[in-house]
């Protein structure tokens, strides 16, 4: 069982980022993804903090509640015939789109407090790293609701004013027992995770959602002008392009997660 930390040492903590090398033991696997989570939330389980920055092939990952449709284990054969696997995570929410130009945070540390409590501190501390890596590119974005988009949440990353902002960032959390042999208040690994649209085509992104969707009977559909990329709003915002686009957000955000501690508890 883990002995760790008070809250004052999981206050003091910063962030190690981990590579997927050191997470799957294979850069090249080409399997899950999201065995990562798994990694991530055992060293957070062992009283460590880490971040992982990382692109995934392209596939679909959804929540595990999407089980309650009947077609699902139909679909995910038809899409995977089709080069699209489609995987489940851990985290609510909703269907997310991956691939070349969509770039993920997760980050994954332990949380002394009763499950749930934190919640909003944890969402709000996720989009201040992502909001402060694209402030940094020129890409100014505040966190809101978009209805029409996929996995819309309260703390989607949205670029642009009021009622015609467009998601540029979708956000989730999990949170995971941890058994514990010290302290009063219950200890917990929680994962929290940023999907990021960076030069994805948004056409492209909503089609395959969308199909996906119509596949299972959902009912839900998305609209491709509720999302926006990093290079759209630079572009919009009359911007010069650079070639390295994914490389600098990428940079951009380890920069902040370097700069960052765990939430206060």
């Amino acid at each position: 069982m883990a002995s760790l930390a008070t809250r004052s040492d999981i206050d003091s903590m910063s962030f190690e980022l981990i590579d997927s090398a050191t997470l799957s033991g294979d850069p090249h696997d080409p399997h899950d993804p999201l065995k990562a989570e798994e990694a991530l939330l055992a060293r957070a389980a062992a009283g460590h903090a880490v971040a992982h920055v990382w692109e995934a092939p392209v596939s679909l990952i959804v929540p595990r509640s999407y089980q309650r449709y009947a077609p699902l284990a139909d679909a995910r054969d038809a899409f995977a015939r089709r080069g699209c696997p489609v995987w489940l995570r851990l985290s609510g929410g909703g269907l997310v789109p991956q691939g070349p130009g969509i770039l993920n945070l997760s980050l994954a540390y332990p949380v002394r407090a009763p499950m749930g409590a934190l919640s909003e501190g944890v969402y709000v501390h996720l989009c201040k790293i992502v909001a402060d890596a694209l402030n940094t590119l020129g890409v100014l974005t505040h966190w809101q609701a978009v209805e029409g988009s996929f996995c819309d949440g309260r703390f989607n990353l949205a670029w642009g004013p009021g009622g015609e902002a467009r998601k540029i960032a979708g956000t989730a959390q999990y949170w995971r027992r941890v058994p514990h042999d010290n302290g009063d208040q219950p200890l917990y690994a929680v994962l929290a995770h940023a999907v990021l649209l960076v030069d994805a085509d948004p056409i492209e992104i909503n089609e395959r959602a969308n199909a996906f969707e119509a596949m299972i009977g959902s009912g839900r559909r998305y609209e491709e002008m509720k999302v926006v990329t990093v290079a759209q709003a630079l572009a919009y915002e009359c911007f010069s392009m650079p070639v390295d686009l994914r490389d600098r957000v990428r940079a951009a955000l380890v920069e902040r997660v370097k700069a960052a501690s765990v939430p206060q508890q």
